[in-house]
């Protein structure tokens, strides 16, 4: 039986990532799909700080960041033969991950990007300036992943990389937050970028949508319908 547990939240960007990595790895863990509002005692016993992702190992050890769930998951337990990428394409998704530009990606999309997305999103409870301005602050990321994606068709190669996952839910939020003005920006790469990791075969699996988890109900695992006849995604020209 499958001892490995994953806390998660469906629309947080962060518990997405996790999501993604565990996908294209070979761990399944029981999904605890659980409420913001209400999080479960036995989610705060293993990680006080009572944020999503939380992934538990069968060996008992504690994952309780977005970025880590993913690392752990991918480089732990690799699968070359995952459906959704080419064996090239998940190659390359493998040697990326311990390169510097990776995880600089990674660190502007939450240190500069997430906090200007948070106050436009929520700019109501920052009244010190406009929506707009916030949007306009959180624009000068777009126009850096603009200028990358000119030069190539994802962030690290031409193949989506763990750069690429770890940032595109976040990108997803900022456009959900005013689609119509999104759709008339001068970002043609970026549009293009992601609209096709968001219509990917891999984030409609992502985006299961679980039942709530209760201590009393049974868990789900998170790979429950994984399709034995899935075709292998072509994200690359090789």
């Amino acid at each position: 039986m499958n001892s490995a547990i994953l806390y998660t939240f469906r629309r947080c960007p962060y518990a997405m990532r996790a999501r993604i990595g565990l996908h294209l790895s070979q761990l399944n863990p029981n999904v605890r799909e659980i409420e913001l509002k209400n999080k479960p005692q036995e989610m705060l016993t293993v990680s006080a700080k009572g944020t999503v992702p939380v992934l538990i190992t069968a060996e008992q050890q504690v994952i309780a960041e977005s970025i880590e769930v993913m690392q752990f998951s991918l480089t732990q337990h690799p699968d070359p033969s995952s459906p959704w990428l080419t064996p090239g394409a998940y190659q390359t998704l493998l040697d990326e991950i311990p390169k510097p530009q990776t995880m600089a990606w990674v660190h502007a999309n939450d240190n500069d990007f997430k906090p200007w997305l948070d106050k436009y999103k929520y700019a109501d409870r920052f009244p010190e300036h406009s929506q707009i301005w916030y949007r306009q602050q959180a624009e000068v990321f777009l126009q850096v992943l603009e200028d990358k994606l000119a030069q190539q068709a994802y962030l690290c190669a031409d193949s989506p990389t763990l750069a690429d996952f770890a940032t595109f839910p976040f990108i997803r939020q900022f456009a959900n937050v005013e689609p119509t003005w999104f759709n008339t920006l001068p970002y043609p790469k970026v549009s293009q970028w992601l609209t096709t990791l968001v219509n990917s075969a891999l984030f409609q699996a992502v985006m299961h949508k679980y039942a709530l988890w209760l201590p009393e109900k049974n868990m789900m695992l998170l790979k429950q319908s994984q399709q034995q006849n899935v075709k292998v995604i072509p994200l690359c020209k090789n």
